[in-house]
């Protein structure tokens, strides 16, 4: 069954990865990139100092700092723990797919990118959705654009990235809830 799952996984992968052409190719490298989103982050942070104020702004920074690290690591866990190499990886994908990256590392199971921005897409969704009903929606756009960019550059696995949105949706409501008893405790407590 697993074995099953697995080539629907690549084929799934080779169907999606081909999908590219050069044409594109510039555009998917720039949302695969981490730092190309700093001006997105930057605007976020704008929004949740408009509603929270500094002493909110703080503690949402740090539990976003700590819902990255936490998200991260997990990804980096499931890696070594199962060592499922990447497609660009494997001998017999190489002539078959479209590898759009300069490098590709060793393990992709499961994406980080995939992880991070559900992850913030969730948190900062449900933060900021009492002010801006349709922010949510543009974030998830946006993580499930910058998980199929891993697809298209051709180093994960439609599964994994599926299994690191998973992650990042939960990792994201539960920096969520926590978010909220912190504000309740000490942000909006005037005591």
């Amino acid at each position: 069954m697993i074995e099953e799952l697995l080539k629907y996984d690549t084929d799934l992968f080779l169907f999606l990865n081909n999908l590219g052409s050069t044409t594109w190719d510039e555009l998917w490298l720039f949302i695969t990139n981490k730092f190309a989103f700093i001006p997105l982050y930057a605007f976020l942070l704008y929004l949740v100092y408009k509603n929270f104020g500094l002493k909110g702004t703080i503690f949402v920074l740090l539990g976003a700092v700590l819902m990255i690290t936490t998200a991260d690591q997990l990804a980096n866990l499931f890696k070594h723990g199962f060592e499922r190499p990447r497609p660009c990886r494997e001998e017999e994908l190489k002539d078959i797919m479209r590898l759009v990256v300069e490098r590709c590392s060793k393990f992709g199971y499961f994406s980080g990118h995939a992880v991070n921005s559900m992850a913030t897409a969730v948190f900062m969704g449900l933060l900021l959705k009492h002010r801006y009903k349709y922010l949510p929606f543009f974030l998830l756009f946006w993580a499930f654009l910058v998980g199929y960019s891993r697809i298209y550059v051709g180093v994960h696995y439609p599964l994994d990235v599926f299994t690191g949105m998973f992650f990042g949706s939960i990792i994201g409501w539960v920096f969520y809830r926590l978010q909220l008893i912190l504000q309740r405790r000490f942000v909006n407590n005037k005591t």
